[in-house]
């Protein structure tokens, strides 16, 4: 006797996170399709019914519906809905964020987090995490990771404002110095220009 498929069943946030993650152009196409089969999951739909459906292999259906349902005791704030899509972590040591991907997320910082449809006006280190793993920029990157690159690629940015402008500090300090020299007086009396012109006079 074939073994019953797990029973899914989402909550109104997860149903809504998987929704937009399905439909969004920019979504890597690996976690678009597992979110898919979640969605169909907990529409009832058996392992054979979503294998023919989205046209994938059965073992695929059902890995992706027992792996949703085994993470679904862990807190949303410690696992997003994205991490719960991405493939488990191999063993080893986990591959360091290379310089392009560093420069993809510093640019989808600089975009308003609702053209990614987020309903917030800033970045947060999970919001950047779950938007940098959903386009496939890379494959997993914790909130803290993500929040280090974002509050590193700002202080770039702006040491970047900064040293744009060296000479044109250096020319308003030079032109500061020669006004002070121009109108410093003595002590007690007016300008060494105009006391020498007195003493020759």
């Amino acid at each position: 006797m074939p073994k019953r498929a797990t029973q899914v069943v989402l909550s109104e946030k997860e149903q809504e996170a998987l929704t937009r993650i399905s439909r969004r152009y920019r979504s890597e196409q690996q976690v678009a399709q597992r979110a898919r089969i979640v969605l169909a999951a907990a529409q009832g739909q058996s392992n054979a019914q979503i294998a023919r459906q989205l046209s994938i292999n059965v073992d695929t259906a059902r890995l992706w519906r027992d792996r949703w349902v085994g993470l679904q005791g862990i807190d949303l704030d410690t696992l997003s809905i994205t991490e719960r899509l991405q493939d488990a972590p191999r063993p080893g040591k986990r591959p360091e964020i290379t310089a392009e991907q560093r420069c993809q997320v510093a640019a989808l910082a600089c975009e308003a987090p609702s053209k990614a449809g987020r309903p917030i006006s800033q970045w947060t280190g999970r919001e950047i995490a779950d938007e940098v793993m959903a386009r496939g920029i890379v494959q997993h990157i914790s909130p803290r990771h993500a929040a280090r690159l974002l509050k590193k690629g700002g202080s770039n940015r702006t040491a970047s404002a900064i040293g744009s402008q060296p000479s044109q500090m250096r020319s308003a300090t030079r032109k500061l110095s020669r006004d002070v020299d121009s109108t410093r007086q003595l002590p007690n009396g007016p300008s060494e220009e105009n006391a020498s012109s007195a003493q020759m006079s």
